[in-house]
């Protein structure tokens, strides 16, 4: 049986390409860095979720199947590299479905061998906060920072003391922030993923016109489930008295749902930077595009002497250039992976 043996990179004086490979989930991305600065960052969705109200694991791995080698082209394309340029590929060894992650895995594998380039894997997580290193004319945080990644599969608070030195405060317990979003959405009628729509719906409605209630949840730990039950016997309570409740007060429902979610990240992250000194909070995943949040963060920032750092739209939702920085953060620091990585569904730090 092939054994590989893993090395140090052998640095030189170079430009370094990196290849990155995403496919945690359902959307397949391929993006291409120079020295750290991406110079294409293609991304394809997978539409035909949307119908079943949620990713259907299955339809994903074969979608990628399908994508993955003409995003990869794309990706070289727009960035003017060739194949040959690539000085190593990165790739999502986790967390993610396991079907997605073992297309991204064994593609960037097979290809790493047939080029003779090191592969280097990255967790999704630590890629959705170190995104933020990416080269351009932004601001980068300083460490440490209190890291805060947000998404349809995960809420996390993480003390980051350097790129690859970190630790987690807390977690969800149960739904994460944006499957809350997106399980409250379904309730009312919007598509999948809802969590867009409410944002958009919200700037029309009253966010004090409901209330629901805040999890107690104690330590750096958070909750979400007792939300959602609530909003539905909510619904239930109201469409009982009305059929046509959700309908004539939409905007409304939206807005104070929308709230309540946000009012309980943003009271655990000022607990969390409280409790472990700490004023930087770096931001990552695909819920930290909500424009109420950015909203209510800028106030939040002004009240506890916070510096906020968001990502850029592009960099919000899963996507290959995250992977490619971490990939390239970790050849700089002479790490790579062996060929017999496998994929790591609950890939933790």
């Amino acid at each position: 049986m092939f054994k590989f043996v893993p090395t140090k990179i052998v640095m030189s004086n170079k430009d370094l390409y990196i290849l990155g490979i995403e496919s945690s989930c359902d959307d397949t991305s391929a993006s291409i860095l120079k020295n750290g600065k991406v110079l294409s960052n293609v991304i394809v969705n997978q539409n035909i979720h949307k119908k079943y109200g949620g990713v259907v694991p299955e339809l994903a791995s074969r979608a990628h199947l399908s994508n993955i080698i003409p995003v990869v082209d794309s990706a070289l394309k727009e960035s003017k590299v060739s194949i040959k340029e690539i000085s190593a590929i990165a790739f999502t060894r986790g967390p993610g479905l396991m079907g997605s992650l073992i297309i991204g895995t064994e593609f960037a594998k097979g290809l790493g061998l047939s080029l003779n380039v090191p592969v280097i894997d990255v967790n999704h997580m630590q890629a959705h906060l170190l995104v933020h290193f990416i080269k351009n004319d932004l601001k980068k945080p300083s460490f440490p920072f209190l890291g805060v990644t947000i998404s349809g599969g995960h809420t996390q608070f993480i003390y980051v003391e350097d790129y690859f030195k970190m630790k987690i405060l807390g977690q969800t317990l149960d739904d994460a922030i944006g499957e809350a979003f997106d399980k409250c959405g379904k309730k009312i009628g919007l598509g999948y993923p809802a969590g867009p729509e409410i944002d958009k719906l919200s700037k029309s409605g009253n966010e004090l016109k409901y209330k629901f209630p805040l999890p107690k949840v104690k330590g750096g730990d958070i909750s979400y489930s007792g939300t959602k039950t609530a909003f539905i016997n909510f619904l239930h309570k109201e469409k009982t008295k009305n059929q046509n409740f959700i309908d004539e007060n939409l905007n409304d429902i939206c807005a104070s749902i929308q709230k309540n979610l946000i009012d309980n990240l943003l009271s655990k992250i000022e607990i969390l930077s409280i409790k472990n000194n700490l004023n930087t909070i770096v931001f990552g995943g695909g819920v930290s595009a909500n424009s109420y949040l950015k909203n209510r963060l800028d106030k939040a920032s002004k009240l506890n002497n916070w510096k906020v750092f968001i990502p850029e739209l592009q960099y919000t939702t899963d996507n290959a250039a995250m992977i490619g920085i971490v990939g390239h953060l970790k050849y700089k620091d002479s790490v790579k992976s062996s060929l017999n990585s496998t994929p790591s569904p609950r890939l933790t730090f």
